[in-house]
């Protein structure tokens, strides 16, 4: 039996409170094209972090050619002949073509000076090569993002990568450039590359990739010949686990209705989308990374627009469309990425719960400090926000507080429906447990809550119902009684549902 030309062993990493990595393990051979396949934060992208030199792994080995290597640093991955393309492309926009393909160790005259000549003339054959059309000397914000995947291909190529990473390479890509990738895919595995190949949608897996290596809770469960399994079995192994027994009990919510989505398209990602929130109800929003959920999200709070349908809150519809419409009805968005969008680092917890509503502790247009330090005084302690004081920099807390004060921030502004997004993301487990209460307590208040999150024991063991989003669309609505991972796993994916005893 041929040897693999890549083995990775015994991999292990651990970050402040969870194992991204323990004991995973991957073989790929050369002129393969093998699927990594996972839920999220099943340890796909730390494993292939550490094969790029990204992250330093705390144990393992990693074989290429059957020699053992040292990867540290991306460097030592290029060195090696490991290439990783990203989900989010990393090229320059305002350079050319050529000049990002050759980013780094651009070829020069003997007198120093850059020899352009060179560089097209090398780029035009690499591109040529691939059956490419693409012009060396146009800038890349020029090109589409197909095409630019594309210059990412041909960069790692031009670097004599035998090793080649790709991360979620269909999410960005229409339906016929996603059939230009996989003849390209076909050709470099003729060629003798190892391709990793890591997706979420599987009818692309079983199109593209000769084996599967599926990965759970930072482990390597299986590697299947993906001709010797069906997608309802690698769907049951990665999400093969039990709910954890953390989340408070649920109260039923009212009949009344808080929010309706009619009809909702935002483009690129929101397509024609409708559902309904009661009060005091938790509805969850599941589905895969790309699918559209926290662009749903952002159109609902005003923050994109929306091009057709409506939107009610509490049966009359939003006129204005801006997030101050939605602040001012009762609305409330805990962002995705809370340190990006949501946390002003250089300000105090006290500045980040207030920010968005000033006009409550202000007279003649001053802010009375001592009454904004006692609401907030308020709100901490009721949230259990730990800090040694409402003047430390938001910056230096836990994520969790951090979270909890974002919490704080909107409930000072009164809202009554709010829209959380990935709620627990970088947070350790009792952490976690906490957000959980806090989120249930809210909707026992009456308040109303949109939880969009990639962990489905989350979505699971918090909301009543759960809407399923695939490119864009509502693909399922569940019960809490009828759902289960492998039911959500696979509506997200858009294979059968599996047939037998279900994961509750």
């Amino acid at each position: 039996m041929v040897e693999p030309y890549l083995v990775m062993r015994g991999m292990c990493k651990s970050f402040p409170g969870v194992a991204a990595l323990d004991e995973a393990s991957l073989e790929v051979h050369a002129g393969e094209c093998h699927a990594l396949v996972g839920e999220n934060g099943a340890g796909k992208s730390t494993l292939m972090k550490v094969l790029a030199g990204a992250v330093l792994p705390d144990s393992g080995v990693i074989l290429l050619g059957g020699r053992k290597v040292e990867i540290r640093s991306p460097l030592d991955a290029r060195r090696c002949g490991v290439a990783m393309i990203y989900q989010e492309l990393n090229l320059l926009p305002e350079l050319t073509v050529a000049e990002n393909i050759f980013l780094g160790r651009e070829p020069r005259w003997r007198m120093g000076l850059l020899n352009r000549v060179k560089m097209m003339e090398v780029s035009r054959n690499w591109l040529a090569r691939l059956h490419q059309t693409i012009e060396p000397g146009r800038l890349v914000r020029e090109l589409s993002l197909a095409e630019q995947q594309m210059v990412e291909i041909v960069k790692a190529l031009s670097l004599e990568a035998r090793v080649m990473i790709m991360d979620e390479p269909s999410s960005i890509l229409t339906d016929r450039e996603l059939e230009e990738l996989f003849h390209l895919m076909k050709t470099l595995k003729n060629e003798g590359l190892a391709i990793i190949y890591i997706s979420h949608r599987l009818e692309e897996i079983f199109r593209i990739c000769d084996r599967a290596t599926v990965m759970r809770d930072g482990r390597t469960i299986a590697t299947h010949d993906v001709r010797a399994v069906s997608q309802g079995e690698l769907v049951m192994q990665m999400v093969g686990r039990a709910l954890a027994q953390i989340f408070p009990v649920r109260d039923a919510p009212s009949a009344e209705m808080a929010l309706e989505v009619r009809n909702v398209t935002s483009r690129p990602r929101v397509k024609n989308v409708s559902l309904y929130v009661r009060k005091g109800e938790i509805v969850g929003l599941s589905g895969l990374v790309g699918a559209g959920r926290t662009d749903l999200a952002r159109a609902i709070f005003g923050a994109q627009p929306i091009e057709e349908g409506e939107i009610l809150f509490e049966k009359a519809p939003l006129r204005e469309h801006t997030p101050h419409e939605a602040v001012r009805l009762g609305m409330g968005l805990l962002t995705e990425d809370r340190k990006a969008q949501g946390l002003l680092l250089n300000m105090t917890v006290r500045e980040n719960v207030t920010i968005a509503n000033l006009a409550r502790i202000a007279r003649y247009a001053f802010v009375s400090k001592s009454k904004e330090s006692a609401l907030v005084r308020a709100l901490a302690e009721g949230l259990r926000i730990k800090t040694p004081s409402l003047e430390q920099g938001i910056g230096n807390l836990s994520g969790g507080n951090q979270q909890k004060t974002l919490v704080a921030r909107w409930l000072f502004t009164n809202s009554r429906f709010l829209i959380v997004d990935e709620p627990t993301r970088g947070i350790d487990v009792g952490a976690k447990a906490e957000i959980y209460q806090l989120i249930v307590e809210l909707a026992k208040q009456g308040r109303s809550v949109l939880l969009i999150s990639s962990e489905l024991p989350e979505i699971l063991g918090l909301c009543h119902r759960i809407y399923v989003m695939r490119d864009g669309e509502i693909a399922g609505e569940f019960s809490a009684e009828q759902a289960s991972q492998e039911i959500l796993l696979a509506t997200a994916m858009g294979v059968p549902l599996p047939a037998g005893p279900s994961t509750p």
